[in-house]
């Protein structure tokens, strides 16, 4: 019989010692390590089975059939649908909307195909009066509400269910593990249970991942490298209105951002994001206007406002919500120096609307021009759309996809775009007038006259 080994696991890290420390070897966290005991499994005696080895050119020749979501946003940020045998991750704080955007999944696709949905939090009886709520009751659609990872997966392996649900990973265990629910390695052993149990089966596994005060996904970290795609929900505060985000996805691009308005019929996908952004005012104001910034592949019109006031007393303050306060520093010290403006005695305060963070450069030039507005007291056109970069010496620097920023605009209605003379596109683009310029000044005259 094996011996039960006694090891030391980090709480906040997840690293293992063989003996007691008041602070981890590995993250330098302190009163953070756990006693756990754990069973070594004996080395196999003898050479073991060799693997099965196949052709690549043979693997890459077939195209595996997704599966949708029914929501056309999620499947932009999956890449398409559902992989068969994935595991995905999905992370968010308590009371975003996690269980009612994977009940509202897991309906869809039981119309089509046998969905079980684990629930480790709230009873089958909890689970049906949220169903009643969102309108959801397919027939193909199985709850269990359990703590055994085990059983839940026997009771998807029998059924033949080929979309599990897992609510959440923190409250579920496996019975050969002998750690509490939520441990690091009850977390760990639970998800690479799950991840060998997907790839073995075909079976499409989604997991609830609940976050730690940081914002990250318990479990630390380790989690997200055993899953094949980490999802991210996303809200401020004040907002009616859901994203989700891919930071890893294996079978797709790393960065969609899908949008959903919550309320009580559960989350309804907003097919054009664009329209949160660009609720202005029904007259022109000093310090406004709108830039194209870009959000996976996805390119989105949000509105930029700048306000400056005289400095009262002390330091000017420099606030920037959504955006990296330190460029905007930078460019004021550009601003000063190529533009003509001092702003060294005013307090500047720089917004994008709708709580969006953008971490992209296109917006340097749209902050400039709408910091001179503010200044000048002069309002820039509606019609006016800018983005590009502002570097150090003046220039207007090219950004990415500059033509699918422009036909975004058009579409949205704008006539004239300020942008740097690098980004003017080959062909003309219908109803829309582009002023390409290579330097600061020349965009502040042009934009304010």
């Amino acid at each position: 019989m094996v011996k039960p080994a006694i090891v030391y696991v980090c709480a906040d890290c997840g690293a293992e010692t063989l003996k007691w420390q008041g602070q981890c070897p590995q993250c330098a966290h302190w009163n953070t390590l756990e006693q756990r005991s754990i069973t070594r499994r004996p080395a196999a005696a003898g050479p073991g089975t060799a693997a099965t080895a196949t052709p690549l050119d043979t693997l890459s020749s077939g195209e595996l059939a997704r599966l949708p979501t029914g929501m056309p946003e999620l499947d932009r940020v999956f890449g398409g649908g559902l992989i068969p045998g994935s595991v995905t991750l999905l992370g968010g704080e308590p009371g975003i909307g996690k269980s009612t955007l994977l009940l509202q999944l897991a309906d869809h696709a039981a119309r089509s195909i046998p969905t079980l949905y684990l629930s480790a939090e709230e009873s089958a009886a909890q689970i049906g009066v949220r169903a009643r709520r969102l309108g959801v009751g397919a027939a193909g659609l199985r709850v269990v509400a359990d703590t055994d990872v085990d059983a839940a997966m026997a009771a998807a392996r029998d059924s033949g269910t080929r979309l599990l649900v897992v609510d959440s990973i923190q409250t579920v265990q496996l019975g050969s593990v002998g750690t509490p629910a939520g441990a690091i390695t009850q977390l760990k052993e639970c998800t690479a249970q799950l991840v060998r149990f997907a790839k073995s089966s075909g079976i499409s596994v989604v997991i609830v991942g609940h976050v730690t005060k940081d914002g990250a996904i318990a479990g630390p970290r380790m989690l997200e490298h055993l899953v094949d795609t980490v999802l991210y929900f996303e809200s401020d505060a004040s907002s009616r209105f859901r994203t989700v985000r891919a930071t890893k996805n294996r079978f797709g691009s790393v960065g969609e951002l899908a949008f959903f308005h919550i309320g009580e019929q559960g989350l309804r996908e907003v097919r054009n994001p664009s329209a949160i952004f660009l609720a202005r005012a029904p007259t022109p104001a000093a310090g406004s206007i709108v830039t194209v910034t870009r959000d996976g592949r996805r390119p989105l019109l949000v509105e930029l406002q700048a306000l400056v006031d005289r400095m009262r007393f002390g330091a000017p303050r420099r606030v920037a919500q959504g955006l990296d306060s330190q460029r905007v520093a930078m460019l004021l010290a550009v601003l000063n120096r190529h533009g003509g403006l001092n702003l060294q005695e005013h307090d500047v305060f720089v917004n994008l609307v709708g709580g969006l963070e953008v971490t992209e450069t296109a917006c340097d030039l749209p902050v400039a021009l709408a910091l001179a507005s503010s200044l000048a007291d002069k309002a820039i056109a509606q019609s006016i759309v800018a983005f590009g970069e502002l570097g150090l010496t003046g220039e207007l620097r090219p950004v990415a996809y500059g033509e699918e920023r422009l036909r975004e605009a058009a579409k949205q209605g704008f006539t004239t775009a300020l942008i740097p003379t690098d980004n003017a596109p080959r062909a003309s683009i219908d109803g829309l007038k582009v002023v390409a310029v290579g330097r600061i000044d020349q965009a502040l005259r042009a934009a304010l006259g």
